[in-house]
């Protein structure tokens, strides 16, 4: 079996030491020359880890500056069907929830005729990094609204709730867009009006292809960047304007 390259090796340990916190965020890391020396390497093995840092998000490379801890971000993935919460801890990163109401209530218009009403609405903040950056609307379809209204969800995934309650989830379609953060949500976030942020909003289907859950997120745009895993099958991305709409062709 091969040994692992030995750029791999550094840049896992120097990602190991920046989620520990020994190098803050915002924080230097040492210069080139002294990290190579202290790992035993030449500069162009460590270039190689840094630059594997550097598309991992963890680090920014100023030119004649040095290199630098990036701030902590959300990568959203366009894959995985899942809870965002549970999205953040696999990235290291602990996540605080604050449930801003969570009762029976009448949708509004395109909601109440996708889901029927009452429905169950679950309002939640989503903080990490010591930081607000998420909030986020769900209305949950009765009758699973009434089996799940009593969850405790500043720490239960609402996934997972649901298939505790016996629902299973089979699929979701979900537009993100950028946009700006309105009043009624700038206190929640602690950030001004104006301030670009990106909408998700997603359905999310049951096996027998009955929608039961319609999810609105608003992201604060400096927390997060979006990712995707691609294959030659298995993930459908469009791109859209007001002229025209664009589907990328797979590639061979």
């Amino acid at each position: 079996m091969n040994a692992e390259p030995r750029y791999r090796s550094i840049a896992a340990d120097l990602a190991e030491k920046i989620r520990a916190g020994e190098y803050a965020p915002g924080a230097a890391l040492p210069g080139q020359r002294d990290l190579s020396h202290s790992y035993g390497v030449t500069l162009m093995t460590l270039r190689q880890a840094l630059r594997h840092l550097s598309d991992e998000g963890l680090i920014v490379q100023r030119a004649g500056k040095g290199t630098y801890v990036a701030p902590p971000h959300l990568a959203y993935r366009l894959g995985p069907l899942r809870n965002l919460a549970d999205d953040l801890r696999e990235q290291g990163l602990e996540v605080q929830t604050r449930v801003l109401d969570q009762a029976l209530r009448r949708p509004p218009s395109p909601v109440a005729v996708l889901l029927g009403a009452p429905a169950l609405r679950l309002e939640r903040v989503r903080a990490f990094a010591g930081r607000p950056a998420v909030h986020q609307v769900s209305w949950v379809r009765k009758p699973f609204g009434n089996r799940i209204r009593s969850a405790d969800f500043a720490t239960a995934s609402l996934y997972l709730t649901l298939a505790d309650a016996g629902v299973a989830v089979a699929r979701a379609s979900e537009t993100i867009r950028p946009a700006v953060l309105e009043e009624e949500l700038a206190g929640h976030l602690h950030a001004a009006v104006g301030t670009p942020v990106f909408v998700s909003e997603r359905i999310t289907y049951s096996l027998d292809d009955t929608p039961i859950v319609a999810d609105r997120a608003v992201i604060l745009g400096d927390m997060m960047e979006i990712r995707a895993a691609r294959a030659a099958s298995g993930l459908s991305l469009t791109w859209s304007d007001v002229a025209a709409e664009v589907t990328p062709r797979r590639q061979p």
